[in-house]
């Protein structure tokens, strides 16, 4: 890296980042830069390395072409394209398709330069090195034949069959070595992964969202690490109840689903032995081609022991037939209390990845039960609290009202009928039994800690109406997502819906104003707009700093939209 740092002139290595809009500095923007530069760098390198050795004159190389120098002197144009590309956009896309177009130039490389005799043979490695460390052993193999099956037609093109030994010899070693680096770019890859999942795994709860949010996040990362098809995790709560979620793959578009099915209904499910279980279904025949293994593989990994041993199949393969799959991986819960198991369903794994599967179940699920833990004692310590702040709301808040409704009930009576402020005391009378009752029903049901309607939509409500009654602004309020929004997350958005209130109050003379709330697709919506002061006017752009940093803390996002109609505030908070 730093000899290519002192090659690149720095006035275009920061235009460069200037124009992909990235910082000068930052230690992922810096990584990815290196890595840039550094693969697209050595193409060069490789690609002017070349030309200088057909210029020197390398015994043994053939030039019998008049084009030889042109496809030369094409693939190191072609190199500098691309690292100037690379250079100018940010992320600059180079996928293993890029490494095919390399390996077709270095076939053309070998057919202009002898064939066998060619001293470029060892290009082809610098494709697999790059495919395999980056994309992993599936893509860097696939590189590797298709890299024997170029030296192959490249030198039977040049020389036809009179140097078939030799042939045979290079082709070998391409293949030979180009596997054994897709192997461990294989394994590099794969531990990067699992290292990554086990990061975020380790922190993924937010006790702002609770444990239901946490369990799904875990699943969608387990099931976008493996591709499989489904994921389903069985979980028994504190009253013995057991509850099904399954989560699908993303690409089918199906939301996260839930039930409560009987002991009896997921006994099969329950039935396998505890550890890691492995099983594919016997081979699939489609015509003269099968997939698969020819019989069914069921293995069991058990708890403190390294070999795996099989299991029983039938019991296997009654599961499979439940879960709609052809094969499964599946681990049973470390809890504390109660019981669980996870499957992860598919057709292409490997003992590996039942073991892993393993892991990461032993270093989540202890976190997620501390979290339950504390999530209950504080719903615990809430209703206690709500127990004593009912009581002292009735002694010092409604006994001084029902005091003051006798004072004044008193001195209505004493006014008498004819009396001119009669009617304003009656208005008053009733005014005071009309709060007591509020307050009483709403002591009974901050005791009971249980509400007809969402205790989010209750306090929205119950702001507004203070919002009307001393600025005159009329809100309208739209509410639906109930099932999506917990305690937690409903404290959070009635900060952010009674701030955007406040603004709307504070700094512009609109009457009216709106608040929609509801979920999306997992993702919780809120709107917040007025119209505009000015019809046909935008405002100034404006961001509201409390209400961003309150939303980039839960993870999500604000836009500001302002035109000459309506100022709105979009917020989207995963949920």
């Amino acid at each position: 890296m730093n000899w290519l740092a002192s090659i690149v002139p720095s006035s275009f290595r920061s235009f460069a980042r200037a124009r992909a809009g990235q910082p000068a500095t930052g230690q992922r923007a810096a990584s990815a830069d290196a890595e840039v530069w550094m693969v697209f760098g050595m193409r060069v390198l490789l690609a002017v390395s070349a030309l200088l050795t057909l210029y020197i004159g390398a015994g043994g190389v053939t030039l019998s072409r008049h084009w030889t120098w042109l496809i030369f002197a094409a693939y190191v144009l072609h190199s500098l394209t691309l690292l100037v590309i690379a250079g100018y956009r940010a992320g600059f896309w180079h996928g293993p398709r890029v490494y095919w177009i390399d390996i077709a130039w270095y076939g053309l490389v070998i057919w202009a330069s002898g064939g066998t005799a060619s001293p470029f043979f060892s290009f082809f490695f610098f494709a697999i090195l790059a495919t395999s460390f980056r994309h992993g052993f599936d893509a860097g193999a696939k590189l590797t034949l298709g890299s024997v099956g170029v030296v192959a037609v490249s030198v039977l093109a040049a020389q036809g069959l009179a140097t078939l030994q030799i042939l045979l010899l290079r082709a070998t070693f391409v293949l030979a070595l180009g596997y054994m680096v897709a192997f461990w770019g294989g394994l590099a890859v794969d531990q990067r992964r699992r290292l990554a999942l086990l990061r975020d795994v380790s922190r993924l709860s937010n006790p702002r969202f609770g444990v239901q949010h946490t369990l799904d996040s875990l699943m969608d990362k387990i099931l976008r690490f493996y591709g499989g098809t489904s994921c389903v995790l069985l979980m028994q709560d504190s009253h013995e109840r057991w509850t099904m979620s399954t989560a699908h793959h993303p690409k089918s578009g199906r939301a996260i689903g839930r039930s409560r099915p009987d002991a009896d209904d997921i006994a099969p499910l329950l039935a396998l032995e505890d550890g890691a279980i492995l099983y594919l279904a016997p081979v699939r025949h489609f015509g003269l081609f099968s997939i698969g293994p020819a019989t069914a593989t069921a293995l069991r990994l058990g708890s403190g022991v390294r070999d795996w041993h099989k299991t029983d199949t039938d019991a296997c393969g009654h599961v499979a037939d439940l879960l709609d799959s052809e094969g499964f991986i599946s681990v049973s819960l470390p809890l504390r209390k109660g019981a669980g198991r996870i499957f992860v369903t598919g057709m292409r794994f490997k003992r590996g990845d039942a073991s892993f599967l393993k892991h990461i179940v032993q270093q989540a699920f202890p976190v997620i039960e501390t979290i339950d833990l504390l999530d209950r004692l504080a719903s615990e310590a809430a209703f206690r609290e709500r127990q004593t702040i009912a009581r002292d709301l009735h002694d010092s808040t409604i006994q001084p009202y029902i005091g003051l409704r006798h004072a004044v009930a008193a001195i209505r009576n004493q006014a008498g009928d004819d009396s001119p402020v009669a009617p304003e005391l009656d208005r008053l009378v009733d005014m005071c039994s009309g709060v007591i009752g509020d307050m009483r029903d709403f002591a009974q049901r901050f005791r009971s800690g249980r509400q007809e309607e969402p205790e989010l939509l209750i306090a929205l409500r119950r702001q507004l109406r203070q919002v009307e009654t001393f600025y005159g602004l009329d809100v309208m309020l739209e509410m639906h997502a109930d099932s999506a929004i917990n305690d937690r997350m409903a404290a959070e958005v009635f900060q952010i819906v009674t701030e955007g209130i406040s603004n709307i109050c504070k700094h512009t003379r609109a009457r009216t104003a709106g608040v929609v709330v509801e979920e999306e697709g997992g993702i919780l919506a809120i709107d917040i707009f007025n119209p505009a002061a000015v019809a046909g006017q935008a405002p100034l752009p404006f961001v509201p700093r409390s209400i961003a940093e309150r939303v980039q803390g839960l993870g999500g996002k604000l836009e500001v939209e302002a035109d000459g109609r309506q100022t709105l505030l979009r917020i989207r908070i995963p949920v």
